[in-house]
């Protein structure tokens, strides 16, 4: 069995053998201080008894159980409100940065400058107590705020990064700004944008934690009223446990449903490109030899 010799790019040059054996010793060294790193932390978590079976049992009660869910529930209710409508704020702030009129590309821009400034905990709480919004509608409009003032720099840049000579086709072609932008470079830039946007919709999902600071009942607010009632040392350690793997799994999932989209992108029959069939001699004009 063959393998293939790496090949040089312009942005990667072939190892030497100097260089390939001082990689295996910083990739053996790293492997090993990250074993200690995570032995040293379960033998903490030994230490403490957090493996016993009196801590766990509390997440077999239905009750338990029942308040996760719920609380899992409604941070997704929060992510979706949320993810749907941080993407049409961005959509429509970068139309307005992106507009040729300058009263309007004035106000985009300091709407945008405005809300990416602000910490979202204080919008959070300047929607919920200064104006006296429910939880969850304060909550969802702290963080459409913020994440939609940063999608609308990522459309903006990645419409702006498309090549300008296919903008100045279209334009001969006879097509309005409008019919451009929609049908010419928001399609190549989404691709280009697709990874900067999900990062952003991970981070809106990670910030949905901040509702139980304003008591919406989301998942982090059921893992501390949980360890707030458990009688034994450090409840909250067994609940992180539950927790964080939970979010983590929902921030891999949304990092492998931008893959799936990607990869169908690409599959794309109106992306792909065509094979062009191989030159033929065509027929002789009348007359021609």
């Amino acid at each position: 069995m063959t393998h293939s010799a790496p090949t040089a790019t312009a942005l990667y040059d072939i190892p030497g053998p100097q260089t390939r054996r001082r990689h295996l010793l910083y990739g053996i060294v790293s492997t090993v201080v990250i074993l200690a790193l995570v032995g040293w932390i379960v033998y903490l978590l030994f230490d403490t008894d957090q493996f016993t079976a009196e801590k766990w049992r509390p997440f077999a009660y239905k009750g338990i159980q029942e308040l996760l869910l719920r609380g899992l529930g409604n941070t997704l209710k929060a992510f979706a409100y949320a993810a749907v409508l941080s993407l049409a704020l961005g959509a429509v702030l970068a139309v307005g940065r992106l507009s040729v009129h300058r009263p309007v590309r004035w106000i985009a821009t300091l709407l945008v400058e405005f809300f990416r400034a602000m910490p979202v905990l204080v919008m959070i709480f300047f929607i919920f107590v200064a104006l006296k919004v429910h939880a969850l509608p304060a909550l969802v409009a702290g963080l459409t705020l913020y994440n939609g003032s940063v999608l609308a720099e990522v459309f903006r840049t990645g419409i702006n990064s498309v090549d300008r000579g296919q903008r100045e086709a279209a334009y001969a072609l006879g097509m309005r700004k409008t019919q451009v932008t929609t049908f010419v470079l928001a399609p190549q830039a989404v691709r280009a944008m697709l990874p900067t946007i999900i990062s952003q919709l991970v981070v809106a999902l990670k910030d949905t934690s901040l509702g139980y600071l304003i008591t919406y009942e989301e998942f982090l607010h059921a893992g501390k009223l949980i360890a707030s009632n458990l009688d034994y040392d450090l409840p909250f350690i067994p609940v992180v446990m539950v927790i964080s793997p939970i979010y983590i799994g929902l921030c891999m999932l949304l990092s492998w449903f931008a893959t799936w989209v990607a990869r169908r992108q690409r599959r794309n029959p109106r992306t792909e490109a065509v094979g062009a069939a191989p030159a033929e001699p065509g027929k002789l004009l009348p007359g021609g030899q």
